[in-house]
């Protein structure tokens, strides 16, 4: 384990690496919150500060969770938290981002986790309905009167990005990046880092596939939402184990696991660069937070970039409904 360091998004001090915990609620299969919460408070003694929630994950059920895992210990918790998902898991999408809808959200979302105020508020999917200056606009609101503290974007696109920062500053982006995933790098990151924006990958382990802990479905209960999407698939998933492959031979060479290797890629795209490996193991977490101790030289980097051409990854990373409502 290694002392964790301190990065920023916009002006909010977060550690280096956050802990995703949708899992906890959400996603993966049979939950246990006992052995969720004894994570996070293991994540919290080693010096995780940045936990990240939303009110879609277990439809409450998970803010709720992180409620009571940090009461009494809220002062060493930088909370994100995200809205806009108005549907049920199974329903077809309903993405709201109105003015009224925020601010309730806000509210219930606050009621959940049991504090008062959220440290970074992130619209989970942009509205195509509703301009993102409406949104904003209403969610700076909230910042005005000390419900919220910093704003951030999750999944929308360039253009997007520019207009909400024009409307309130915002301090992070959250959306997927990871070797297996890196459309954001031509467009949308050079605008965050032209706007002063932190940048908040999810899924940076693949859906945990770059781990190498997965070479079929058959691990994974009936209920993972992976089973669905197009990189799990027959034929996909047999193509993207090529790739695993040549991880964990240069992890090897490391003598750190091919997940740890992965991880620290995505922890060397820059300073600004938050990762938020998720897990309810408390194993998996000591060992993502490893990832923090690997060096990695431009060879290095070079060589892992080459093991995973985006190119050759086989499949999408959501079925053709999910990708509308992402990078917009």
């Amino acid at each position: 384990m290694t002392d964790i360091p301190t990065r920023y998004l916009g002006e909010l001090a977060v550690s280096a690496q956050g802990l995703g915990c949708m899992g906890m609620s959400h996603g993966y299969g049979a939950t246990d919150d006992a052995q969720s919460i004894a994570t996070l408070h293991r994540a919290l003694d080693l010096g995780v500060t940045f936990l990240d929630t939303s009110d879609f994950y277990g439809f409450g059920h998970n803010e709720e969770l992180i409620g009571r895992a940090i009461a009494g210990r809220r002062d060493e918790v930088v909370l994100a938290t995200k809205f806009g998902f108005a549907n049920r898991l199974g329903e077809p999408t309903l993405i709201r981002g109105d003015a009224a809808y925020v601010r309730q959200a806000c509210d219930a979302s606050l009621r959940r986790l049991g504090v008062d105020h959220i440290d970074l508020y992130y619209q989970h999917r942009v509205d195509p309905q509703v301009p993102i200056e409406e949104t904003v606009g209403a969610m700076a609101e909230l910042v005005r009167a000390g419900k919220v503290r910093h704003l951030g974007l999750s999944e929308a696109g360039a253009q997007t990005i520019r207009r909400a920062h024009a409307v309130h500053p915002i301090s992070a982006l959250q959306s997927e990046w990871s070797l297996w995933t890196r459309d954001l790098e031509a467009e949308i990151v050079p605008v965050c880092r032209e706007l002063g924006i932190g940048v908040v990958p999810f899924s940076p382990l693949g859906r945990g596939f770059l781990t190498g802990r997965y070479s079929s479905l058959d691990g994974m209960a009936e209920t993972d939402v992976r089973r669905g999407q197009p990189r799990f698939a027959d034929g996909n998933l047999e193509r993207n184990l090529a790739i695993v492959a040549q991880l964990e031979e240069l992890a090897a060479a490391k003598s750190v696991t091919a997940g740890q290797l992965a991880l620290a890629w995505v922890q060397h795209r820059g300073e600004d660069v938050v990762p938020i490996p998720g897990t309810r193991r408390q194993r998996y977490l000591e060992e993502n937070l490893g990832a923090l101790a690997v060096e990695l030289t431009a060879e290095d980097l070079a060589a892992i970039e080459a093991a995973a051409p985006p190119e050759q990854i086989a499949g999408s990373r959501y079925d053709a409904t999910s990708l509308t409502f992402v990078n917009r």
